[in-house]
């Protein structure tokens, strides 16, 4: 399937999606959003891709919603902008497979809250984050105030959201919001590389951890406990588990092949 806005590519069990619109600093409109969300189905039912890495093209990961958009928008059209954006990003949370954001710029707005909704993040040392969207007069609308509650505290998270403030990555890291910061020019080989390691595993065990930290995480302990059990349980189904312990004790590496269906 061709698209406009992004690039996809599938090499090696891993997919790059590519935010592809360098002349806006890869700024979010209506169609970017929609072949986002297709593209993401796409990678869904080929089952080629064990990961998935995001980036953008140029200078930034992505730079926010497009202002043109924005200042067009009545208080409807506003409201469906921000569910189309949300819906997508529930979709990329929700994926059977592990996503990795690979800041390479600019993640603000809308590409800050694009990199919260993936499994985890990989910044560049010049990376930038924010929610700037208090200086449009303006609030986040793609999840922003809650993902980014979620992972640094309430506190950081309206102290950001009300000033606006833009974040380096080094300061990003040391709140959590970032898990590995590198440099620059080796960001996409480093990046890379923790995505072919994540796609050496078996599927299973991988939507296993996903499903079980995404949904265990605001149940309380035991529930979520409970849950860890259960699904420890259900890997047993899977050859995978077989595979692993096996290579384990004749000292070799494990050859995964349990599929998710």
């Amino acid at each position: 399937m061709g698209y406009k806005n992004i690039k996809l590519e599938v090499s090696d069990s891993v997919a790059m999606l590519t935010f592809n619109r360098p002349e806006v600093l890869n700024a979010l409109n209506p169609e970017t959003i929609s072949e986002f969300r297709s593209a993401l189905q796409q990678v869904q039912k080929k089952d080629q891709a064990k990961v998935l890495m995001l980036t953008g093209a140029g200078r930034a990961f992505v730079a926010g919603a497009d202002i043109q958009v924005l200042q067009g928008l009545d208080p409807l059209g506003a409201r469906q902008f921000a569910q189309a954006g949300q819906e997508a990003l529930f979709a990329l949370e929700a994926m059977d497979i592990p996503a990795i954001a690979c800041v390479n710029g600019f993640a603000l707005g809308g590409g800050c809250e694009i990199a919260m909704a993936c499994d985890f993040v990989c910044a560049s040392e010049d990376a930038k984050f924010g929610q700037p969207e208090i200086n449009l007069g303006i609030i986040p609308g793609f999840g922003g105030t809650q993902r980014l509650a979620r992972l640094v505290g309430k506190a950081r998270a309206k102290e950001l959201c009300m000033t606006g403030r833009i974040i380096s990555a080094q300061e990003a890291f040391a709140m959590g919001l970032v898990t590995r910061v590198f440099p620059a020019n080796t960001l996409i080989d480093e990046t890379m590389k923790i995505a072919k390691t994540i796609a050496d595993k078996g599927m299973v065990s991988l939507r296993a951890i996903k499903h079980v930290i995404n949904n265990g995480f605001d149940a309380d302990l035991k529930t979520a406990c409970a849950l860890e059990a259960d699904t420890f349980a259900m890997c047993f189904a899977s050859p995978d588990q077989k595979e692993g312990t096996t290579a384990f004790l004749e000292k070799r590496k494990p050859k995964f092949t349990g599929k998710l269906v």
